[in-house]
Protein backbone atom coordinates (compact mmCIF):
# COMPACT_ATOMS: atom_id res chain seq x y z
CA UNK A 1 0.00 0.00 0.00
CA UNK A 2 1.53 3.29 -1.13
CA UNK A 3 1.51 6.53 0.85
CA UNK A 4 0.33 8.45 -2.23
CA UNK A 5 -2.99 6.57 -2.04
CA UNK A 6 -3.85 8.79 0.94
CA UNK A 7 -2.99 12.11 -0.65
CA UNK A 8 -5.42 14.87 -1.55
CA UNK A 9 -5.13 18.55 -2.37
CA UNK A 10 -6.04 20.84 0.52
CA UNK A 11 -6.29 24.61 -0.04
CA UNK A 12 -4.51 26.74 2.55
CA UNK A 13 -7.79 28.54 3.30
CA UNK A 14 -9.22 25.33 4.79
CA UNK A 15 -6.65 25.08 7.60
CA UNK A 16 -8.25 26.51 10.75
CA UNK A 17 -6.01 29.01 12.54
CA UNK A 18 -8.39 29.74 15.41
CA UNK A 19 -11.31 27.93 17.03
CA UNK A 20 -14.88 28.98 16.37
CA UNK A 21 -16.35 31.43 18.90
CA UNK A 22 -18.32 28.69 20.67
CA UNK A 23 -17.11 25.10 20.86
CA UNK A 24 -20.39 23.49 19.81
CA UNK A 25 -20.80 25.73 16.74
CA UNK A 26 -18.34 23.77 14.62
CA UNK A 27 -19.67 22.21 11.45
CA UNK A 28 -20.25 18.46 11.59
CA UNK A 29 -20.55 16.16 8.59
CA UNK A 30 -22.54 13.04 9.51
CA UNK A 31 -21.61 10.00 7.42
CA UNK A 32 -23.40 6.64 7.35
CA UNK A 33 -20.55 4.37 6.36
CA UNK A 34 -22.69 1.48 5.06
CA UNK A 35 -24.54 3.61 2.48
CA UNK A 36 -22.23 6.59 2.03
CA UNK A 37 -25.13 8.91 2.85
CA UNK A 38 -24.07 12.18 4.49
CA UNK A 39 -25.71 15.18 6.09
CA UNK A 40 -24.39 18.55 7.21
CA UNK A 41 -25.01 19.78 10.74
CA UNK A 42 -23.39 21.78 13.49
CA UNK A 43 -21.95 19.96 16.47
CA UNK A 44 -24.67 20.99 18.93
CA UNK A 45 -27.01 18.72 16.91
CA UNK A 46 -25.04 15.64 17.96
CA UNK A 47 -27.24 14.57 20.91
CA UNK A 48 -30.26 14.67 18.58
CA UNK A 49 -28.56 12.40 16.04
CA UNK A 50 -27.57 9.72 18.55
CA UNK A 51 -29.97 7.68 20.68
CA UNK A 52 -30.02 5.15 23.52
CA UNK A 53 -28.46 2.46 21.35
CA UNK A 54 -25.20 4.46 21.41
CA UNK A 55 -22.59 5.21 24.05
CA UNK A 56 -19.47 7.38 23.89
CA UNK A 57 -15.90 6.80 25.03
CA UNK A 58 -13.66 9.85 25.41
CA UNK A 59 -9.99 10.45 26.24
CA UNK A 60 -9.56 12.59 29.37
CA UNK A 61 -5.88 13.37 28.92
CA UNK A 62 -4.75 16.94 29.63
CA UNK A 63 -2.36 18.94 27.45
CA UNK A 64 0.50 20.63 29.27
CA UNK A 65 2.38 23.72 27.95
CA UNK A 66 5.19 21.66 26.44
CA UNK A 67 6.72 24.35 24.19
CA UNK A 68 9.51 26.29 25.91
CA UNK A 69 11.92 29.04 24.87
CA UNK A 70 15.54 28.41 25.73
CA UNK A 71 18.88 30.17 25.37
CA UNK A 72 22.46 29.01 25.49
CA UNK A 73 24.69 30.74 28.02
CA UNK A 74 26.21 33.86 26.48
CA UNK A 75 24.03 33.65 23.37
CA UNK A 76 21.09 35.83 22.35
CA UNK A 77 19.22 33.62 19.86
CA UNK A 78 16.33 31.53 21.10
CA UNK A 79 16.08 27.77 20.83
CA UNK A 80 12.66 26.16 20.79
CA UNK A 81 12.22 23.14 23.07
CA UNK A 82 9.24 20.81 22.76
CA UNK A 83 9.03 18.47 25.73
CA UNK A 84 7.79 15.01 24.71
CA UNK A 85 7.61 12.91 27.87
CA UNK A 86 9.23 12.53 31.27
CA UNK A 87 11.17 9.28 31.68
CA UNK A 88 12.20 9.78 35.29
CA UNK A 89 12.20 12.71 37.68
CA UNK A 90 13.84 15.70 35.96
CA UNK A 91 14.70 13.78 32.80
CA UNK A 92 12.73 14.44 29.61
CA UNK A 93 12.89 13.55 25.94
CA UNK A 94 12.46 16.66 23.79
CA UNK A 95 12.72 18.06 20.30
CA UNK A 96 14.89 21.16 19.84
CA UNK A 97 15.00 23.69 17.02
CA UNK A 98 17.53 24.32 15.60
CA UNK A 99 18.72 20.87 16.62
CA UNK A 100 22.34 21.47 15.58
CA UNK A 101 22.66 24.03 18.40
CA UNK A 102 21.96 21.40 21.07
CA UNK A 103 24.74 18.77 21.04
CA UNK A 104 25.44 16.47 23.96
CA UNK A 105 26.59 18.52 26.95
CA UNK A 106 24.92 21.76 25.85
CA UNK A 107 23.44 23.76 28.70
CA UNK A 108 20.09 25.45 28.14
CA UNK A 109 18.59 28.26 30.19
CA UNK A 110 14.78 28.09 30.19
CA UNK A 111 13.33 30.93 32.25
CA UNK A 112 14.53 30.20 35.80
CA UNK A 113 15.29 26.60 34.86
CA UNK A 114 18.52 25.04 33.64
CA UNK A 115 18.76 21.85 31.63
CA UNK A 116 21.61 19.94 30.01
CA UNK A 117 21.55 17.70 26.92
CA UNK A 118 22.49 14.19 28.06
CA UNK A 119 21.96 12.31 24.83
CA UNK A 120 20.99 12.62 21.18
CA UNK A 121 18.76 9.69 20.26
CA UNK A 122 18.69 7.81 16.97
CA UNK A 123 15.50 9.66 15.99
CA UNK A 124 17.14 13.03 16.63
CA UNK A 125 15.34 13.90 19.84
CA UNK A 126 17.27 15.04 22.90
CA UNK A 127 17.34 13.67 26.43
CA UNK A 128 17.36 16.66 28.77
CA UNK A 129 18.17 16.66 32.46
CA UNK A 130 16.79 19.57 34.47
CA UNK A 131 18.53 20.82 37.58
CA UNK A 132 16.58 19.76 40.69
CA UNK A 133 13.49 21.87 41.44
CA UNK A 134 10.90 21.51 44.24
CA UNK A 135 8.13 21.33 41.61
CA UNK A 136 9.52 21.28 38.08
CA UNK A 137 6.10 20.85 36.47
CA UNK A 138 4.74 23.94 38.21
CA UNK A 139 7.55 25.97 36.62
CA UNK A 140 6.84 24.43 33.20
CA UNK A 141 3.12 25.18 33.55
CA UNK A 142 3.94 28.81 34.31
CA UNK A 143 6.47 29.56 31.55
CA UNK A 144 5.47 27.10 28.80
CA UNK A 145 3.29 27.76 25.76
CA UNK A 146 0.58 25.44 24.40
CA UNK A 147 2.15 22.96 21.95
CA UNK A 148 0.11 24.10 18.97
CA UNK A 149 0.81 22.19 15.75
CA UNK A 150 3.11 23.91 13.22
CA UNK A 151 0.26 24.58 10.78
CA UNK A 152 -1.30 26.95 13.35
CA UNK A 153 0.59 30.20 12.99
CA UNK A 154 1.14 32.61 15.86
CA UNK A 155 3.20 35.80 15.97
CA UNK A 156 6.23 36.19 18.23
CA UNK A 157 4.33 38.29 20.78
CA UNK A 158 1.07 36.34 20.62
CA UNK A 159 -0.99 36.11 23.81
CA UNK A 160 -1.64 32.39 24.32
CA UNK A 161 -4.31 32.84 26.99
CA UNK A 162 -7.11 31.82 24.59
CA UNK A 163 -5.16 28.85 23.23
CA UNK A 164 -4.48 27.59 26.78
CA UNK A 165 -8.24 27.29 27.24
CA UNK A 166 -9.40 26.25 23.77
CA UNK A 167 -6.59 23.77 22.97
CA UNK A 168 -7.94 21.66 25.84
CA UNK A 169 -11.13 19.65 26.22
CA UNK A 170 -13.59 20.78 28.90
CA UNK A 171 -13.18 17.37 30.56
CA UNK A 172 -9.35 17.25 30.48
CA UNK A 173 -8.09 15.70 33.67
CA UNK A 174 -4.80 13.79 33.61
CA UNK A 175 -1.82 15.90 32.55
CA UNK A 176 0.60 14.40 30.05
CA UNK A 177 -0.27 15.13 26.40
CA UNK A 178 1.69 17.27 23.97
CA UNK A 179 -1.32 17.52 21.64
CA UNK A 180 -5.03 17.77 22.26
CA UNK A 181 -7.39 14.88 21.44
CA UNK A 182 -9.03 17.31 19.05
CA UNK A 183 -12.33 15.51 18.43
CA UNK A 184 -13.17 16.32 22.04
CA UNK A 185 -12.66 20.08 21.63
CA UNK A 186 -16.23 20.52 20.35
CA UNK A 187 -17.93 19.33 23.55
CA UNK A 188 -19.42 21.62 26.19
CA UNK A 189 -20.96 20.80 29.58
CA UNK A 190 -24.37 21.48 28.00
CA UNK A 191 -23.76 18.81 25.34
CA UNK A 192 -22.95 16.25 28.03
CA UNK A 193 -26.08 17.27 29.96
CA UNK A 194 -28.21 16.63 26.87
CA UNK A 195 -26.53 13.26 26.31
CA UNK A 196 -27.28 12.37 29.94
CA UNK A 197 -30.93 13.42 29.52
CA UNK A 198 -31.18 11.09 26.51
CA UNK A 199 -29.59 8.28 28.55
CA UNK A 200 -26.55 8.07 26.29
CA UNK A 201 -23.68 6.94 28.56
CA UNK A 202 -20.18 8.42 28.41
CA UNK A 203 -17.08 6.48 29.50
CA UNK A 204 -13.54 7.78 30.01
CA UNK A 205 -10.18 6.31 29.18
CA UNK A 206 -6.75 7.97 29.25
CA UNK A 207 -4.06 7.97 26.58
CA UNK A 208 -1.38 10.66 26.60
CA UNK A 209 -1.11 11.96 23.05
CA UNK A 210 2.52 12.02 22.00
CA UNK A 211 4.58 13.00 18.98
CA UNK A 212 3.94 9.63 17.35
CA UNK A 213 0.29 10.43 16.66
CA UNK A 214 1.32 13.27 14.34
CA UNK A 215 4.69 12.01 13.15
CA UNK A 216 4.85 12.11 9.33
CA UNK A 217 4.92 8.85 7.41
CA UNK A 218 8.27 8.89 5.64
CA UNK A 219 8.02 5.42 4.08
CA UNK A 220 6.75 4.93 0.55
CA UNK A 221 5.10 1.70 1.69
CA UNK A 222 2.57 2.37 4.43
CA UNK A 223 3.13 -1.00 6.11
CA UNK A 224 6.73 -0.07 6.94
CA UNK A 225 5.75 2.85 9.20
CA UNK A 226 6.12 2.32 12.94
CA UNK A 227 4.13 4.30 15.50
CA UNK A 228 5.83 5.71 18.58
CA UNK A 229 4.32 4.29 21.76
CA UNK A 230 2.04 6.35 24.00
CA UNK A 231 1.16 5.72 27.63
CA UNK A 232 -2.42 4.72 28.43
CA UNK A 233 -4.46 3.64 31.44
CA UNK A 234 -8.04 2.33 31.55
CA UNK A 235 -9.68 1.51 34.88
CA UNK A 236 -11.31 -1.84 35.51
CA UNK A 237 -14.67 -0.16 36.17
CA UNK A 238 -14.59 1.54 32.78
CA UNK A 239 -13.70 -1.68 31.01
CA UNK A 240 -16.58 -3.40 32.82
CA UNK A 241 -19.04 -0.69 31.71
CA UNK A 242 -17.88 -0.93 28.10
CA UNK A 243 -18.26 -4.71 28.12
CA UNK A 244 -21.74 -4.37 29.63
CA UNK A 245 -22.92 -1.79 27.11
CA UNK A 246 -21.63 -3.88 24.22
CA UNK A 247 -23.36 -6.95 25.64
CA UNK A 248 -26.59 -4.93 25.75
CA UNK A 249 -26.22 -4.29 22.02
CA UNK A 250 -25.25 -0.63 22.31
CA UNK A 251 -22.99 0.86 19.66
CA UNK A 252 -19.66 2.31 20.77
CA UNK A 253 -18.83 5.79 19.40
CA UNK A 254 -15.17 6.67 19.98
CA UNK A 255 -14.44 10.35 20.51
CA UNK A 256 -11.30 10.68 18.42
CA UNK A 257 -8.56 8.59 16.90
CA UNK A 258 -6.56 8.30 20.15
CA UNK A 259 -9.56 6.72 21.87
CA UNK A 260 -9.98 4.43 18.88
CA UNK A 261 -6.39 3.19 18.92
CA UNK A 262 -6.42 2.60 22.67
CA UNK A 263 -9.67 0.62 22.62
CA UNK A 264 -8.69 -1.46 19.60
CA UNK A 265 -5.28 -2.12 21.17
CA UNK A 266 -6.99 -3.41 24.32
CA UNK A 267 -9.44 -5.51 22.31
CA UNK A 268 -6.83 -6.95 19.94
CA UNK A 269 -7.52 -10.53 21.05
CA UNK A 270 -11.27 -10.03 20.67
CA UNK A 271 -12.17 -9.06 24.23
CA UNK A 272 -11.31 -6.34 26.74
CA UNK A 273 -9.18 -7.00 29.84
CA UNK A 274 -10.96 -7.86 33.09
CA UNK A 275 -8.74 -5.67 35.27
CA UNK A 276 -7.25 -2.17 35.10
CA UNK A 277 -4.90 -1.97 32.13
CA UNK A 278 -1.98 0.42 31.66
CA UNK A 279 1.07 0.43 29.47
CA UNK A 280 2.28 1.55 26.06
CA UNK A 281 0.11 1.63 22.93
CA UNK A 282 1.79 1.69 19.52
CA UNK A 283 -1.06 0.38 17.39
CA UNK A 284 -0.98 1.59 13.77
CA UNK A 285 -4.38 1.36 12.07
CA UNK A 286 -4.53 1.51 8.27
CA UNK A 287 -6.82 -0.08 5.63
CA UNK A 288 -7.06 -3.82 6.06
CA UNK A 289 -7.25 -3.51 9.85
CA UNK A 290 -10.02 -5.61 11.44
CA UNK A 291 -11.91 -3.52 14.01
CA UNK A 292 -12.93 -5.52 17.08
CA UNK A 293 -14.93 -3.03 19.16
CA UNK A 294 -15.57 0.24 17.34
CA UNK A 295 -19.03 0.99 15.90
CA UNK A 296 -18.75 4.72 15.21
CA UNK A 297 -16.22 7.52 15.26
CA UNK A 298 -16.23 11.25 15.92
CA UNK A 299 -13.13 12.82 14.41
CA UNK A 300 -11.76 16.04 12.94
CA UNK A 301 -10.54 16.37 9.33
CA UNK A 302 -6.92 15.26 9.02
CA UNK A 303 -3.77 15.95 7.04
CA UNK A 304 -3.11 14.25 3.69
CA UNK A 305 -0.87 11.17 3.99
CA UNK A 306 -1.22 11.15 7.79
CA UNK A 307 -1.71 8.09 10.02
CA UNK A 308 -4.92 9.74 11.22
CA UNK A 309 -6.39 9.87 7.71
CA UNK A 310 -5.31 6.25 7.24
CA UNK A 311 -7.21 5.31 10.41
CA UNK A 312 -10.50 6.89 9.26
CA UNK A 313 -9.95 5.30 5.84
CA UNK A 314 -9.55 1.93 7.52
CA UNK A 315 -12.80 2.41 9.41
CA UNK A 316 -15.03 3.84 6.69
CA UNK A 317 -13.22 3.10 3.43
CA UNK A 318 -10.59 5.16 1.61
CA UNK A 319 -12.75 6.02 -1.41
CA UNK A 320 -15.66 7.17 0.75
CA UNK A 321 -13.38 9.26 2.95
CA UNK A 322 -11.67 10.92 -0.03
CA UNK A 323 -15.10 11.73 -1.45
CA UNK A 324 -16.24 13.16 1.91
CA UNK A 325 -13.07 15.22 2.23
CA UNK A 326 -13.51 16.68 -1.25
CA UNK A 327 -17.09 17.57 -0.36
CA UNK A 328 -15.92 19.15 2.90
CA UNK A 329 -13.43 21.31 0.99
CA UNK A 330 -16.11 22.42 -1.46
CA UNK A 331 -18.35 23.40 1.47
CA UNK A 332 -15.58 25.33 3.28
CA UNK A 333 -15.24 22.99 6.22
CA UNK A 334 -12.30 23.92 8.47
CA UNK A 335 -9.56 21.30 8.78
CA UNK A 336 -7.19 20.02 11.47
CA UNK A 337 -6.97 20.71 15.21
CA UNK A 338 -9.15 23.83 15.46
CA UNK A 339 -11.37 22.74 12.59
CA UNK A 340 -14.74 21.07 12.09
CA UNK A 341 -15.61 17.44 12.59
CA UNK A 342 -17.12 14.30 11.09
CA UNK A 343 -19.38 11.78 12.80
CA UNK A 344 -19.15 8.35 11.15
CA UNK A 345 -21.95 5.99 12.19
Amino acid sequence: MKIDEFDFELPERCIAQHPVAHRDQSKMMVVWKKTGKREHHIFRDMPDILNQEHFLVRNNTRVFPARLKAKRPGKVEEIEVLLLREHRQGEWSALTKPARKTPVGQELIIGHLTARVLEVTESGSRILHFDPQPDLMAHIERIGEPPLPPYIHRSEKHDFSEDKIRYQTVYACERGSIAAPTAGLHFTPEIFSRLYEKRIPVCEIMLHVGYGTFQPVRCENVEEHRMESEYYRVEAGTLSRIRRYKAEGRRLIAVGTTTTRCLEFLASDGKLPETTSEGECNLFIYPGFEFKILDGLLTNFHLPKSTLFMLVSAFAGRDLMLDCYHEAISRDYRFFSYGDCMLII
